[in-house]
């Protein structure tokens, strides 16, 4: 058997079993390459190069041995490999935190937020951090900031110094525990702040396959609209910022709840391969006067 036959049959048995995808790949075939590419030990990347490399029974047993855990537990695969890969960047990922998807992320690495910022951004805040993908990400894409993550949950926070450590940002990524913008009290104000908060509302919640609710559920639940932490940022969330500073907010598939929470807020939506009601940008401007 060679390396794509074994991931067509496991990409067959992943069909079959009826789990769910999103967290890193969208269809059985990319699935089924991850879990073998990396039970194999190649890169995840190199498929192409080994495709037709012969497998030998036993490592082909360890593999299926892996796609069966992943039927059975319906955990994410970035679970069971203990990583993840968002923009090309690899992070270490465990049950303690959701596992990195953040749309912002394309945000970042296809600079659509770039025009929004200027010479004076030199503090940039990624809110809700989790692993610390996101800080990282925007530690990566402009040297000349400084960035500061927060998350309530010191789970959270020991993957992220984990993240931070593996891209050797440790100088430049600051770590913050609290609720929220409070967890940033007595900090000089923020040119950008990211965020991907908790914002799925509370029937979709009940609705979740396993895959998702094996994720901590406080990173994810935004209460009966999925507005309840949102609410508590926009409010808060001018006295953090400077002048200039903008608010890059992951809302996913909750524009109808958030337009209804804020009607008069003028609102930039921002592009994704999602589309374009998922990722918003506000101005402090018109946080204030919204």
């Amino acid at each position: 058997m060679t390396v794509i036959e074994l991931i067509e049959q496991m990409s067959t048995r992943l069909e079959q079993a009826g789990v769910s995808f999103g967290h890193g790949t969208t269809n059985a075939f990319d699935e089924a390459a991850w879990l073998v590419l990396w039970s194999l030990g190649h890169p995840l990347d190199m498929l192409d190069a080994v495709a037709d490399q012969a497998v030998s029974d036993s490592a082909a047993a360890r593999a299926t041995a892996l796609v069966e855990r992943r039927i059975t537990t319906r955990k994410p695969a970035a679970y069971l490999t203990g990583e993840a890969w968002l923009q090309g960047v690899p992070f270490t990922v465990d049950e303690r935190v959701i596992v990195p998807r953040s749309l912002i992320a394309e945000c970042i690495a296809d600079a659509t937020i770039d025009p929004w910022l200027g010479a004076e951004t030199r503090r940039v805040l990624d809110l809700c951090t989790g692993n610390g993908s996101l800080a990282v990400l925007a530690a990566m894409a402009w040297p000349e900031v400084n960035v500061a993550a927060a998350d309530l949950s010191t789970d959270a926070l020991a993957v992220a110094r984990t993240n931070v450590r593996r891209h050797e940002l440790q100088d430049r990524i600051q770590l913050f525990q609290g609720d929220g913008l409070a967890a940033l009290a007595g900090q000089p104000p923020f040119d950008l702040i990211l965020c991907n908060p908790p914002y799925v509302n509370a029937q979709s919640m009940a609705e979740l396959p396993a895959e998702y609710r094996a994720e901590p559920e406080m990173a994810l639940a935004g209460g009966a609209d999925g507005m309840d932490f949102i609410r508590t940022l926009l409010r808060e969330a001018p006295a953090c910022m400077s002048p200039a500073a903008v608010l890059v907010l992951e809302i996913g598939h909750e524009r109808a709840h958030f337009e209804a929470a804020f009607p008069s807020l003028e609102t930039v939506w921002l592009p994704t391969s999602a589309g374009d009601d998922q990722v918003l940008l506000l101005t402090r401007e018109a946080l204030i006067t919204g």
